[in-house]
């Protein structure tokens, strides 16, 4: 994922309760889609496996075109679209459909990755488009790191080279970090090299055991909690916003943190941190493949409809798997009995990566329900 944006108003509640502004039944917020899997790099840990190759079976740029004009039915407000894949310059009809998607009006993110086809020219290109943002990826502080993970020497210096590049053509600019048993005890170093990269997002990828990365060890949970902590007193002094991926109970620690230091929840919600609340695989989130198949997150494959036989609307709104997992009353384990479950609501893609159960308890997340000794209210109604 390449950005978290803030929930907006106006969405219906789920089991009975009344509408909470952290439930997204009706529209996402974000929407990914896998414009190819084709890449040129070898990541270690690639939920796609994506290769060099594309797909024939991709969306065709009609198919494309017509899946665009299909998601601006949402409603009036164009949901952020994040074009990613495999590397989406992979396809050679790629800047037809930013172009289109531009017309269309949606807010745009393009996650290329650091290969020599990201060029200088290729981001003033995609700034003309209308592009707001695009990611970069560093896994390691050294290019013996980083390149280590990515599969192709060289990378860590040409991701250096197109972050200075987007920055120089007024691109801005997430950095995304991978955080696993091998990457850990770097993050401190990553930190520092993002801190020089004049970035407006770090955000930390908690592994998920999917594609490639099921040879990955993840960390630990008690680890997962010295992380979090670690990244909210990073939050106070980095100039730029911290977020993580696939560990939504970050917004805990940072919410009971920031709750004891005596922050009312209304200045909460206009953090980086409190504008991500609620959102989560399959609830303000949709990923779409390269050939069609909607997911509630990338990392999380479960099917629930393909846009070239269904209405990718309906799908959100309507599939049972969507419906399902955006109703936090279903959960399971200590997911379910959770005091936090509307705020984070655990990694979904994680449960189904550990149990086969995407209801079931993250198991990344060493907290157990009450443990702080208090019931925090339901944010929708403070």
């Amino acid at each position: 994922m390449t950005s978290v944006i803030g929930p907006h108003n106006g969405e219906h509640g789920v089991s009975g309760r009344r509408p909470s502004r952290l439930v997204y039944s009706e529209a996402p917020i974000l929407i990914y889609w896998e414009t190819t899997r084709a890449c040129d790099l070898a990541c270690r840990h690639c939920r796609a496996e994506a290769h060099a190759e594309r797909d024939p079976n991709e969306l065709t740029t009609s198919e494309g075109k017509a899946l665009l004009e299909k998601l601006r039915g949402f409603g009036k407000r164009a949901p952020h679209l994040v074009l990613t894949g495999g590397d989406p310059l992979k396809r050679p009809d790629f800047f037809t459909l930013l172009e289109h998607s531009s017309k269309l009006g949606f807010r745009l993110s393009v996650a290329p990755s650091g290969t020599d086809a990201l060029t200088q020219e290729v981001l003033r290109r995609f700034k003309n488009c209308g592009v707001e943002s695009i990611s970069l990826s560093f896994d390691g502080s050294t290019p013996e790191r980083h390149d280590g993970f990515r599969g192709v020497p060289g990378c860590f210096v040409r991701t250096v080279e197109a972050a200075r590049a987007a920055r120089a053509e007024g691109l801005d600019l997430q950095i995304n970090s991978l955080v696993t048993m091998q990457t850990r005890e770097d993050l401190p170093e990553i930190y520092r090299l993002v801190s020089g990269l004049d970035v407006m997002r770090w955000s930390l990828f908690f592994l998920i055991q999917v594609g490639r990365g099921q040879g990955i060890r993840e960390i630990t949970p008690e680890e997962v909690e010295s992380v979090h902590n670690w990244l909210y007193d990073l939050s106070k002094e980095a100039s730029f916003a911290i977020a993580t991926t696939e560990a939504p109970h970050f917004r805990r620690v940072a919410l009971t943190r920031m709750r004891a230091e005596g922050i009312p929840l209304a200045k909460i919600r206009e953090t980086s941190v409190g504008r991500g609340f609620g959102i989560r695989d399959g609830n303000g989130i949709m990923f779409i493949s390269h050939t069609g198949e909607v997911y509630p997150a990338g990392f999380l494959p479960l099917v629930a409809g393909n846009v070239r036989s269904a209405d990718v609307v309906e799908i959100y709104r309507e599939s049972p798997v969507f419906k399902r997992i955006r109703d936090t009353a279903q959960f399971g384990g200590r997911c379910g009995r959770c005091e936090f479950r509307e705020t984070c609501g655990g990694s979904r893609a994680r449960a189904y990566a550990a149990y086969g159960d995407p209801l079931a308890e993250d198991p990344a997340c060493g907290y157990q329900p009450g443990e702080y000794g208090l019931q925090l209210v339901n944010l929708a109604d403070e």
